[in-house]
């Protein structure tokens, strides 16, 4: 007898994400306390459960707790986002390798649809195939997962919950109803994905205080009172599957951004950045096959120095014939940059966006505006191709334009002095076995 229900989801959750890819490529911080900061070293964004331990809250600015952490010995890195987003990939690519149906949630989780496997008699088999996949996770890219398995997504999320207070475990299957209510009892309402503080100070005033609570109650009731997106929570704790794998959908604006290391004056360092910037987005905009009607540049002052000067700019240009290649952007951005910048001040951010996309394989002609000759196209696409292609197998800006600036270290960069070497993404940063 089958007594796997019709839907079975996997949640597969990367373990202190951040801190396990450090961990990786330096095992003398193998079971020592870590801490990753944010941009331009400020706050404190992942931490070992050692550091945990040590009452260091998420998010906290580093300065808070500079003392603590040099006393418990914590081993401090700037983020260092190159060698996460490509071990992230290495993840995603061994989970799409396991299962034909996969949602990437984020950049250390994903949704797997296990019921879109062959049929399995028992709902327990899912959790020993989930162990053997976690297993290859790990011995492939070297980075711990947990897996919760359940019936429909948000039970999955409330067993992947129970997998982190669960010392010891790292699967927990919810498929059977016994083990959903277990788990739910002991589960606050706001601890649901997909219920804020706000939505859960509601849902107690009617008497429900616990996931179980919710899930004990009538829909429609809670449709009458949070709408659809509450009677799907309720019905999902109940088991009925309302939220299938979402898939991929384009972005309907980019914007690439950076706050500068230090403050910026000179507009050679302000065009350089903006540069950099422009090439990033467009790079995104290609790569999910699009072009932009509209491409916009913003410089700003630090308004936390009240002692200084302050000015924010911000300019527009649109495009008749939409466009994803580098060039004409970097040119545009130059353009709207010598529109903007106004001297003696102090620089601390800049950044580009794009809007009002277009597929780029369907151009719309304009009456006023000819689309370029088949020849230019080609080139420029050739020419794109090639750049994205380049720097995708041999690293981030391993080919790049003049205006992108040829120094090492640029002014505009942000602070990281403790980042640790991008070990996959740069040639010279490969790790060395001597």
């Amino acid at each position: 007898m089958n007594t796997a229900p019709p839907n079975v989801f996997a949640l597969v959750d990367c373990n202190n994400f951040f801190v396990s890819c450090e961990r990786v490529f330096n095992p003398a911080i193998w079971h020592k306390p870590v801490a990753v900061l944010s941009n331009n070293d400020g706050c404190i964004i992942a931490r070992s459960a050692e550091v945990k331990a040590m009452g260091v809250r998420m998010g906290a600015p580093l300065h808070e707790y500079r003392d603590i952490l040099k006393k418990g010995g914590v081993h401090i890195f700037s983020s260092n986002y190159q060698l996460y987003g490509d071990m992230s990939n290495r993840v995603m690519a061994i989970l799409q390798g396991a299962v034909p149906e996969i949602e990437v949630y984020s950049v250390d989780e994903a949704f797997l649809k296990l019921s879109s496997l062959p049929p399995v008699k028992h709902h327990d088999e899912y959790t020993h195939y989930c162990q053997r996949v976690r297993q290859q996770v790990f011995q492939w890219t070297g980075i711990p997962t947990s897996v919760g398995i359940a019936p429909t997504k948000t039970l999955a999320k409330v067993a992947s919950h129970m997998v982190k207070k669960t010392p010891g475990k790292s699967v927990v299957n919810l498929c059977s109803t016994e083990a959903q209510i277990a788990a739910l009892a002991r589960l606050e309402v706001e601890d649901l994905w997909g219920v804020s503080h706000r939505f859960g100070l509601r849902l107690r005033k009617l008497g429900i205080g616990t996931a179980l609570d919710l899930r004990n109650a009538n829909p429609k009731f809670i449709r009458k009172h949070f709408g659809v997106v509450g009677e799907r929570i309720a019905l999902e704790l109940q088991g009925t599957s309302c939220l299938d794998l979402s898939r991929a959908a384009s972005k309907k604006s980019i914007m690439a951004s950076r706050s500068f290391g230090s403050l910026i004056r000179d507009k050679a360092d302000l065009r350089e950045a903006l540069s950099n910037h422009t090439a990033r987005a467009a790079e995104k905009l290609r790569k999910q096959g699009s072009a932009a009607h509209g491409f916009g540049v913003f410089i700003r002052t630090n308004h936390l120095r009240r002692q200084d000067p302050q000015y924010r700019g911000t300019k527009m240009v649109g495009f008749d014939i939409a466009v994803n290649d580098t060039p004409t952007l970097i040119k545009a951005a130059s353009q709207l940059l010598d529109e903007l910048y106004r001297p003696g001040f102090n620089y601390k951010k800049c950044g580009v966006f794009l809007c009002e996309f277009t597929p780029e394989d369907e151009q719309q002609g304009h009456l006023f505006a000819a689309l370029p000759d088949d020849a230019s196209r080609a080139h420029s696409a050739r020419l794109m191709d090639c750049m994205d292609d380049l720097n995708q197998r041999m690293g981030p800006g391993t080919l790049k334009f003049l205006t992108q600036g040829v120094k090492t270290k640029q002014n505009w960069q942000m602070r990281s002095q403790t980042r640790s070497p991008r070990f996959t993404t740069q040639w010279s940063e490969l790790l060395e076995v001597m």
